[in-house]
């Protein structure tokens, strides 16, 4: 299978497991994880062609909603074919390049997907704090910026990733006890001092998360001064009410994060099919809930959603 070092170089293939323990209960894993999939599809292809389609959605809230549905996409599409693969046809099989490929997309992406929620945060900062400057602000060329700065922000400190984990020597086992290609799941293999890895993986969830959410929380702050100043309680409740969407959307995406964090380093004793359900929960769970949450909160998708049906109905 791999040569007697087992470096990147010679390595050929890695086998996945799915989820450890539970292999005979696959195929029936597989029908709420096909489920959850198939409406992450939907519901981010559908919000994507009625933003394009609806000029009164032409708006910064509403490109920044359309990257984040890009972005759940690809995190969808990067992980979720292949774990079906492994449930339907016992397709465990995956090429070490594909494996760093796949890696690279997966955390560059999420690393993507918290820099747009914290453009969304700062979205609404405008929109609240600074209403009559908000036009000004946040043209298409900012949001433009703003796109590719989460982009080479991602790229940037995920190249060095697939090559610190090539070169790392697989003298032993090869078989990931994942559903896919996880930095910590294949550096758990290696057979070398793997200290630089997971200092480089720490410093970076630190550095993203913990920047990130600071960043979004000073922003909700300045926000909560701006939404208690006013002078009646409907227009608190009206402005509040454009943050409920963004404020939804962090809270999908963070607690999933949190709670993984959380059972990882104190759930020493927990199952590690508990973990690699958690980590697909954090994987599936955003992309399938944004776009409910965004169609119910936000009355223009709303209004939009329904009378394509309408019209495809009749």
């Amino acid at each position: 299978m791999s040569d007697s070092n087992g470096t990147g170089s010679g390595l050929s293939l890695f086998f996945l497991t799915g989820i450890p323990g539970l292999e005979p209960m696959h195929l029936w894993i597989s029908i709420p994880f096909c489920l959850v999939f198939i409406v992450a599809l939907l519901g981010n292809c559908t919000l994507l062609y009625v933003i394009r389609t609806e000029p009164s959605l032409h708006k910064p809230m509403f490109y920044f909603l359309a990257m984040l549905a890009i972005i759940d996409l690809v995190l969808s599409t990067t992980t979720m074919p292949k774990t079906l693969s492994i449930f339907w046809f016992n397709s465990r099989e995956i090429n070490f390049s594909t494996c760093l490929v796949q890696m690279f997309f997966l955390h560059s992406f999420s690393i993507m997907e918290s820099a747009v929620l914290l453009a969304m945060a700062f979205d609404r900062f405008v929109a609240i704090c600074n209403p009559l400057r908000y036009a000004t602000i946040l043209t298409n060329s900012v949001i433009a910026k703003i796109g590719l700065a989460a982009l080479a922000r991602a790229v940037m400190l995920m190249v060095p990733l697939p090559f610190l984990v090539r070169r790392l020597p697989y003298c032993w086992s090869h078989v990931i006890s994942h559903c896919y290609c996880e930095h910590m799941a294949v550096v758990n293999l290696a057979c070398a001092d793997t200290r630089i890895n997971n200092i480089y993986g720490i410093t970076v969830t630190l550095f993203i998360v913990g920047l990130d959410l600071m960043f979004i929380a000073l922003s909700y702050v300045r926000i909560l001064r701006a939404v208690l100043s006013l002078a009646s309680k409907e227009e608190q409740v009206k402005a509040f009410g454009t943050c409920v969407s963004h404020l939804c959307a962090i809270l999908v995406v963070y607690t999933p994060v949190v709670l993984s964090s959380i059972i990882h380093r104190f759930g020493q004793h927990v199952a590690p099919h508990v973990h690699i359900l958690m980590a697909n929960f954090y994987l599936l769970f955003p992309p399938m809930m944004n776009p409910i949450v965004y169609g119910v909160k936000t009355k223009q998708i709303r209004v939009r959603v329904l009378s394509l049906f309408r019209r495809k109905s009749l």
